[in-house]
Order: structure tokens, then C-alpha cells, then sequence
């Protein structure tokens, strides 16, 4: 035993003398730096051989020493202010907790002493304890029907007042007669005479076509190009106000967009997007929200299940779940936690393309509509025009009539087949059947709204289509453009493709 102390003490003392001599160095080189005395001996060495200039250089140097040894002190004093600051706010914190804590503990005698009071009111109306139950629920039917529900159980307050409000409403049948050219021309017509706002047709049938297309819209460009003031025009436009949702860098998922259920206060956090949902399902109007600047966090995370959801072929299937199990207070439409997406609504993104924003996946674009608005329309004088109460279902028969008498030409549907494969032989490029779906329905409302069938599969694919060649290498490429470009007027008339024209002139000019 006495051998092993001996080599404890002699290994363990290398360590010890090390850190020694890290202190120690530590010390004496603190000392060194504020060891004023050898500053002013080699001072008082050389001032008798300093010249007038010099002397000047010798005030600068001592200046700057003294910069430095104030930047250090300065640098410790916060440093040591951080510190104890952290420390204080993580005492609070831990105060805080432990506060969370006894009021937990006191909300939890407190709904023990409530039982026992129930308790006792059952027992003197002769009744079993466990028949409690069921005598709340008859209370809170009651309730319901007298609208007197207790705050305390209402966890969806905003939508519980919409039901309050719609109680005895039935959608209204507003006797729409109007074309989609109408349409088109009437809020072009009511945008410039009522909110001085100036959209040119080569806009506005692509946007009416796109509504056509899908349940998202989504305005791209530049800043400043009237994105935003085109969604809310519409909104006041149908008489229904759009809902806007201004997106934040933090949004992670949905609970972002709909809000969320807290634990603590047992209410669910409701948005205004949960609130504009919840409305659209009373009635047959148009409603629209808007997610400005939807880029600014990812889309994928905070809409990708409203993606999903709004990609099943049966509306009775578009259903969103709120929360895991359901109150008796819950709003009406909401069933076992899960509320069912109106077909009234329509979601209407803008995108800013700069460097603050994330790139919209392919996932994004394939199921939504993309228009480019980068430019200014000039003022122009246009007939008064009133805004207008719209039935979503006419509108979506509007769109169905389009499909039905006015399909795309078979000609230019097998144009667009052999481009297909054109673009997947030199480009390595495809789109599958929902993308042709969408031309078919997108060129249909098109031409319904006084467009030109090629003009409206030009647009389309522009936007569709060719937006993928953003992801290739432009260098590598850069050759195949002209050849298509000639290939493009070939099949489908000289000039006749402008929109894609101009798109693969403008990538060429990228290399």
C-alpha cells in the first residue's frame, strides 16, 4: 500500500505542478502588462534622444497601450455582467417553474374540493355519485341551447362566437348570371374605378384560370409590383374581405397557421386563418387568404399537410384535425376534434424572389398555380363598377361549363405530348398527369375569359414547366435553348410560344 501512495503522489504531482505553472504564468504575465515602472524606465532611457517628431510617435504609442488595456477591462466587465445576469435569469426562471408548480398544485386541490361539492348537491337530490356525469352533460345541453355556456368550457372561443353568429343563417342564393369574360372584365373594371388599382387582362385571365386550376395561387415578382393589393382587391371585390396571413421566418408547421391547443390555459390559441376556415363553412361565398411573403419560412413545413389534404380527389376527405379528442362544447362543425376544408376557400400566396426568402419546392409549385406579376400597368379610365356578392358553387360550375364546352383542341394536346418528350430527351425534364390535368382545366377558363387557347398553353407552360429549368446546370445546357426555341416555333408556330420564348432567352443570358 505504501508503494502505491509513493507513485500517487509522485504521477498525481505532475498534474498539479502543471496547473501551477499555468496559474502562475497566468499571474505573472498580468503582472508584466500592468507593470508600470519598466514602461517608465525605458522611457526615461531614450527621452533624451527623442527629436520633436518622435515625441509625437511616443504619445501615440502610449495611447494606443492605453486603448488596449481599457478595451480588456472593458471586455472582462461585461463579461463578468453577463455572467451574473445569466445567473439571476436563471434563478427567476427556476422561481418561476417552481410558481408554475404550486399553482398546479392549488388547481388541483381546488377541482378535488368542486367534486366534493358536486358530490354532496347529487347526494341531496337523491342521486348515486357516479350519475355526476351524467348530470353535467344535461346542464351543459341546456346551456347550449340557452347559449349561456361557462367560458371556462368553451376552448374554442372565436369559432364558438362565429356559430353564435350564424346561428340562423342559410346561404344565400345571390342570382349570379355572369360570364367568366364578365367576370374578368368587371373586376378589372371595379379594381381601377374603386380602389385606383390598374391590372392589365394578360393578368387577370391567368389568375381567374388559375382559381380554376387549384385551391392556391401563387404571385410571384419583385417587390412592390402590386402581389399583395391584387389578392386583397379580389377579397373586396367578392364582398368578403380577404384574410391575410402574414407568414413569419419562425413558422415551423401548421400549428403556425391554425393555431394550437395550450395545456396549460386548456384553451386552442386560434388564428385568424382557423377563424376565416371555420366562417367559410357557413355559407356559399368566395373567401380567400392570403399568405403574404409565404416564402419567408419554408412552405413545405407550415402548409404541407394543407397540400396533402387539398390533393384528395373527394372534398369529404379534406380533413384537418384541430385537436386529439373532443369537448361537448366543441363548435358544431368541429367533429372529434377534426374540422372538414370548405370548397368556398381559395388560398392566395406572394412571393418575393430575393435573397432574405427560401426557394418554393417542386412539391409547392406542382400543386399550385404560379403568376408573374413584375411590372406597373399605367392608370387608365374604366367604367363604374360596384363590388359583387358571388356564389363559390356558380363560380365552380362557371369553371366546370369551361372544361366541358370549351376542352383544349386534341391538335395542341398532342403538341404538348410530343414537347413531353422532347424536354425529357435534351433536358432530362418531365410532368406527370396532374400537370396535364391542370393545362387542360387552366387553357379551358382561359379562353372562357376572352383569351386565345395557344396564348393560354403558352402561359402555362412557361410557368409550369419550364420554372424547372431553374434547377439544371444553365452551363451545361446553354446549347440545347436554340434548338428548342427553333423546335417550339416549328410544332407550334412561328412566335406563337412567346411567354416560354422569352423565358429561355432570359435563362441563356443567366450563363
Amino acid at each position: 500500500m505504501n508503494t502505491f501512495l509513493r507513485f500517487f503522489y509522485e504521477f498525481i504531482s505532475i498534474f498539479i505542478e502543471g496547473l501551477i505553472l499555468i496559474v502562475k504564468g497566468i499571474i505573472n504575465g498580468v503582472i508584466q502588462l500592468i507593470n508600470y515602472k519598466d514602461y517608465l524606465k525605458i522611457i526615461n532611457e531614450y527621452k533624451e534622444s527623442f527629436q520633436g517628431a518622435e515625441w509625437i510617435f511616443v504619445i501615440l504609442v502610449i495611447l494606443i497601450l492605453v486603448i488596449i488595456f481599457g478595451l480588456i477591462a472593458l471586455l472582462l466587465f461585461f463579461s463578468i455582467r453577463k455572467i451574473i445576469r445569466f445567473r439571476k435569469g436563471k434563478l427567476n426562471q427556476d422561481d418561476l417553474l417552481d410558481e408554475i408548480s404550486d399553482l398546479n398544485d392549488q388547481v388541483r386541490k381546488l377541482m378535488k374540493e368542486k367534486d366534493s361539492i358536486m358530490a354532496m348537491k347529487v347526494s341531496k337530490l337523491g342521486l348515486n355519485p357516479e350519475e355526476e356525469d351524467e348530470i353535467a352533460l344535461t346542464d351543459e345541453n341546456e346551456d347550449e341551447t340557452d347559449e349561456e355556456i361557462d367560458d371556462a368550457d368553451i376552448r374554442f372561443p372565436k369559432l364558438h362566437k362565429i356559430d353564435l353568429d350564424y346561428k340562423n343563417f342559410k346561404p344565400k342564393n345571390y342570382g349570379n348570371n355572369f360570364t367568366l369574360e364578365e367576370l374578368m372584365d368587371n373586376f378589372r373594371c371595379y379594381a381601377a374605378s374603386q380602389l385606383r388599382l390598374y391590372y392589365d387582362p394578360v393578368i387577370l385571365r391567368p389568375f381567374i384560370a388559375g382559381l380554376a386550376c387549384g385551391k392556391l395561387i401563387i404571385l410571384q415578382g419583385i417587390s412592390g409590383t402590386g402581389k399583395t393589393s391584387l389578392a386583397y382587391a379580389w377579397g373586396k371585390f367578392v364582398k368578403k374581405d380577404s384574410c391575410i396571413a402574414s407568414v413569419q421566418p419562425s413558422w415551423r408547421d401548421k400549428t403556425e397557421l391554425l393555431g394550437y391547443f395550450n395545456e396549460f390555459t386548456k384553451k386552442f390559441n386560434e388564428s385568424d386563418v382557423l377563424a376565416e376556415l371555420y366562417l367559410s363553412t357557413h355559407d356559399d361565398d368566395v373567401h380567400t387568404i392570403i399568405l403574404d411573403e409565404m416564402n419567408i419560412a419554408r412552405v413545405e413545413y407550415y402548409f404541407a399537410e394543407m397540400l396533402s389534404i387539398l390533393e384528395m380527389p373527394s372534398r369529404d376527405e379534406w380533413i384537418v384535425e384541430l385537436v386529439t379528442s373532443p369537448w361537448p362544447t366543441d363548435p358544431k362543425k368541429i367533429i372529434n376534434g377534426k374540422l372538414i376544408l370548405p370548397g368556398n376557400l381559395w388560398y392566395i400566396g406572394t412571393i418575393n424572389n430575393d435573397d432574405s426568402t427560401f426557394m418554393v419546392t417542386d412539391k409547392v409549385y406542382d400543386r399550385a398555380m404560379p403568376i408573374d406579376i413584375n411590372s406597373r400597368i399605367d392608370p387608365f379610365k374604366c367604367r363604374e363598377q360596384e363590388a359583387m356578392e358571388i356564389n363559390a358553387s356558380y363560380l365552380e360550375n362557371l369553371f366546370k361549363e369551361a372544361v366541358e364546352n370549351q376542352p383544349v383542341s386534341e391538335k395542341n394536346i398532342d403538341k404538348v405530348k410530343e414537347m413531353d418528350s422532347y424536354v425529357i430527351k435534351h433536358f432530362r425534364i418531365a410532368f406527370g398527369n396532374r400537370i396535364m390535368k391542370q393545362l387542360n382545366v387552366f387553357v379551358s377558363v382561359y379562353v372562357a375569359c376572352g383569351g386565345k387557347e395557344i396564348d393560354g398553353i403558352d402561359y402555362f407552360i412557361a410557368k409550369k414547366i419550364f420554372r424547372k429549368f431553374d434547377q439544371l446546370n444553365i452551363a451545361i445546357i446553354r446549347d440545347e435553348i436554340d434548338p428548342f426555341i427553333t423546335y417550339l416555333n416549328k410544332e407550334f408556330g412561328n412566335g406563337a410560344m412567346k411567354e416560354c420564348i422569352d423565358y429561355l432567352e432570359r435563362l441563356k443570358k443567366t450563363v
